[in-house]
This record gives structure tokens, sequence and C-alpha cells, in this order.
């Protein structure tokens, strides 16, 4: 039931009738920023020229008037938070898939030593960061050799990244060499 306090304030601020105002709240369930996005979508107000603000704390519009809604909630009304994680799930499935489809391959020379979907890869540096970053900087200096291959990845620029890595080894190593040589 809307309450005697927000009809009048909406009828203030939206320069409606009282009647108005009290159905448009109790359609809203007495949400005063409900209500106005009801009157727009009735005709009875014009919607906001530019963006605003909608105070949380106290849970009225600006003094300002009606044209500082903000458009965002405008937009995301009506979705509910399981509709919001709904969404959320699906791309992070479709993010899943496509490492999936994507593999991390390390080689010594012209071998494939080991062949691992992405997500895994993902899995583990989030889950043992600091083993298995050491682990790849060490197989550098053993020859290991890292390279991603699937359609989804912009594996040119992954694979150019991870070659420059090597090369850094490679002349790090050259160097120690050079140095025992003398």
């Amino acid at each position: 039931m809307a309450t005697l306090e927000n009809a009048e304030k909406l009828r203030e601020k939206a320069n409606v009738t009282y009647n108005e105002a009290k159905a448009a709240l109790e359609a809203c369930e007495d949400d005063l920023l409900d209500a106005v996005i009801y009157l727009e979508s009735q005709g009875k107000v014009k919607a906001p020229q530019s963006g605003g603000y909608y105070n949380s704390i106290s849970g009225t519009l600006p003094d300002k008037g009606l044209e500082d809604v903000r458009p965002a909630y405008i937009e995301n009304r009506g979705r509910s938070f399981s509709q919001l994680l709904r969404r959320t799930l699906r791309w992070c499935g479709v993010i899943i898939s496509m490492g999936n489809r994507s593999s991390f391959e390390v080689r010594q020379g012209e071998r494939v030593v080991t062949a691992i979907p992405v997500t895994i890869l993902a899995i583990l540096l989030l889950s043992s960061f600091w083993l298995v970053v050491p682990l790849m900087i060490i197989g550098f200096f053993f020859n290991f050799r890292y390279v991603f291959k699937g359609s989804e990845l912009e594996k040119n620029a992954l694979n150019r990244v991870i070659g420059s890595a090597a090369g850094v080894v490679d002349n790090i190593r050259q160097e120690i060499s050079k140095e025992r040589g003398k």
C-alpha cells in the first residue's frame, strides 16, 4: 500500500494528481523511482533529458526534479538478481568453453611434451601461481617452449610474447656460458 508521504512527494515532483500518484506507487510497491518510471510509461510524466542520481539513502528523488533520474537505473529496471546471475553464469560458461577448445602446449624442440586446455592452465595459475610461473621460467632454461593453440585465442600475440620471453632467457643463458668460458 502506498504511503501518504510518498504519494505526496510523487505528486509534487511529477505534477500529477494524488490519485495518479497513489495508483503508480501501488503498482510499484511504494518505490518512488519505479513509480516515476511507471508514470513515464503511461505518458503522464515527461522522460528526463539528462543523467542524474537517485538518493538511495533517503529513498527520495532529488529536489531538482525528475530530469535527474539516472538512465542506467531505468535501463536495468525489471531485471531480477536471478536474471543477472543467469547472464553472468552463461558468460562464464562461454569463456570456459573457449578455454576448453584452446590448448597450451609445452614443447622441447619439435616434440610436444604435453598439451593441456587453457582452462586448466588458468585454474593452475589462479590456485598455484607461485609454483607454476617459476616452473615455466625454469623450463625456459631447459629448452622448453610454450605455445598456445586454438582458434579463439589471439595466439599470434600470445605466442609472440612467450617467444620474446624465451629469447630473453636464451640471452641470459648465453651470457652465463660466456662467463664460464673465461
